[in-house]
Parts: structure tokens; sequence; C-alpha cells
């Protein structure tokens, strides 16, 4: 019997999986000039965007503000039972409000229609009923109402605050790219645990520096000397550089397989015949992550790292970069 309970709670969590997920794709019909008018007047407004609701509705708008702000968005949530009680005068005249209510007709929220009204605030609204009180008064309104709730008795909101939630997320998502945030950026409003630990580091902080190890070769040198300095520095590459001891090439183990099979005879060959001209390369003072995001972006795993004059100074390898956590 215990297995058959079991077996049903499976099936349960399954139902409830696609319900919400069958919710959350529905929104994509529903997102078109609203979710470019929601932008513009974002972006525009000297103010913060304030978030509203209640109940569940209020801890989802918890959550969207707080996804907000850390995303460039300043952003605050008003209870809207406390708001008829003083709260309503952090709204300002240059702030957006964003009301969430399945409803539309949740009573605490018409409460603040009048001073919203009044202050010719925008107002945006998620709800499940465009003719409701709220969706009315609406300046912009994203339809959030699902076909039923995940719940099988149809009264607790499941579906309906996760397809809230995605739509908050859709929201900050394209205010974050349409504002041209950045790693940086993020990294300001997360200087502490996991998510801003990575991307603490800079390049100085990871390279390796030590001149007596790197592996430097000039350009005139002979293609085998620079394979046996590769094989004896182990780094994978040489960095080769001119008589001004500029960076002017690299040379990697791919690069020297590929030339085994290009060259019959490898002894005539110099670094600057075989090397990669211009090489990809990176400032000390730059942030670790912007090295990854380089390293992704150009297929390779390593990159030499120079000063203001092109002077190599040290290597930076990804095996580096993931140890020390930058993602």
């Amino acid at each position: 019997m215990e297995a058959i309970q079991n077996s049903q709670m499976i099936e349960l969590a399954k139902d409830v999986f696609q319900i919400e997920a069958d919710s959350i794709l529905k929104l994509k019909s529903r997102v078109n000039s609203n979710l470019e008018q929601a932008l513009d007047t974002i972006i525009s407004s000297k103010g913060r965007v304030i978030l509203t609701g209640m109940g569940k509705s209020g801890l989802i708008a918890r959550k969207i503000a707080a996804t907000l702000s850390s995303t460039g968005t300043p952003s605050y949530f008003l209870h809207p039972a406390e708001s008829t009680h003083g709260d309503s005068g952090i709204i300002t005249r240059e702030d957006v409000v964003i009301a969430i209510s399945n409803s539309g007709e949740t009573m605490e929220l018409l409460n603040l229609l009048p001073l919203i009204k009044r202050f010719e605030v925008p107002l945006i609204v998620f709800a499940g009923n465009k003719n409701s009180t709220l969706g009315r008064c609406a300046d912009i309104y994203f339809d959030i109402s699902v076909e039923k709730e995940a719940c099988p008795l149809g009264k607790a909101p499941t579906a309906s605050t996760t397809a809230t939630l995605a739509m908050g997320d859709a929201l900050a998502v394209c205010l974050l790219k349409k504002r041209g945030f950045s790693t940086e950026d993020f990294l300001l409003y997360h200087p502490s645990g996991k998510l801003g630990k990575g991307i603490l580091y800079l390049v100085k902080d990871l390279m390796l520096k030590d001149k007596n190890l790197l592996p430097i070769s000039h350009e005139d040198d002979t293609f085998l000397e620079t394979v046996d300095l590769i094989s004896k520095k182990r780094l994978g590459c040489a960095l080769i550089v001119n008589f001004e001891n500029k960076l002017t090439g690299l040379l990697t183990d791919g690069d020297i397989r590929r030339i085994l099979l290009r060259y019959p005879d490898v002894s005539v060959l110099s670094n600057k015949m075989v090397m990669t001209k211009n090489p990809k390369t990176i400032s000390s003072n730059d942030m670790a992550a912007k090295a990854l995001a380089l390293m992704e972006k150009y297929s390779i795993t390593s990159l030499a790292v120079t000063d203001e004059n092109n002077h190599p100074i040290g290597i930076l390898h990804i095996h580096d970069l993931l140890k020390a956590g930058v993602t």
C-alpha cells in the first residue's frame, strides 16, 4: 500500500511540474508591445520601481523587487495593507508602480489607486483578468492568468504565482540587457557569497607572473628551440617577442601538432614563420571574468597578459580561472 501511495505522489509531483511549465510557456504569446512600453517607462523614470501585492502575490512582488534591484533597477516592496497607514509616502511622482493581483480586485491594492492616479505615477499591472478594476486602471497590463492551479483543490496559488514570477524575471532580464548592465556592475551588488566570489578577482590575482617561469621566446628563435622551451615550462604555450620585447606572437601545443603535420622538415623553421601573430591579450587590471569571456569567445585556453607597452608580463590559464571559481 505504501508503494502505491508513493507512486501516486510521484505522478502528482510530475503533474505539478507540467501544469506550471505549461502556464509559463503560455506567457510567450502575451509579451508584445506591453513589454516595450514597460521597459521604456522604467528606463526613462527618474525614480524607483515600487512593487506591491498581498499574500502570495506580495511574496512574489518582494522577490521581483530584489531581482530588479540586484540587476541595476532600484526597486522597493510596498506592503499594501501598511500603505494606508502612512507607508504609501514612499511613492513619489518620479516612480513606477507594479501592482500584482491574480484577481485584479485585491482591496488593499485598490486603496492605492487614488494616490497613484493623483500623482500620475505610471501603473504596471500583473493580473489574471484585464477587465478587473486593476486591469482597467493599468497603464500597462501583463496577463498572468492560468487555466488552472497546480493545487488539486484549485485553491492554493501555485501555477499563477510561478507564472507571475517568470514574468517578473523576464522583465528584469530585459531591463538588465537594455541598460547594458555588465559583469562588473553585477559585482557591485553581489560582493559576497558564491555569486560575487568568482568575479572579485582581477587578472593579476590569478596570472603566472614569475619571470623565471614564463615561456618567452624570440621570434627569430628556431621552432624546435621553442618546442623544447614549451616542454620545459609546461604551460602549453610560448610567448613570442621581438627585439623590443614586445609580444608579436604565440605558439601553443595545438600549433605544434598542426605544424608537424604541415611541414616535412621543421628544423628550418623559425618562430616568426609559424607563430600565431597578434594573439589575444589582456591587461593585468582587467576582471578575471572578462578573461574567461575572451577564452570562451575565441575557444582558447590561455591568454598573454601584457602591460601598456605590449610587453608580456604573465600568462593566465583557464584552469586558474576555474579553480578560483570564476564563472
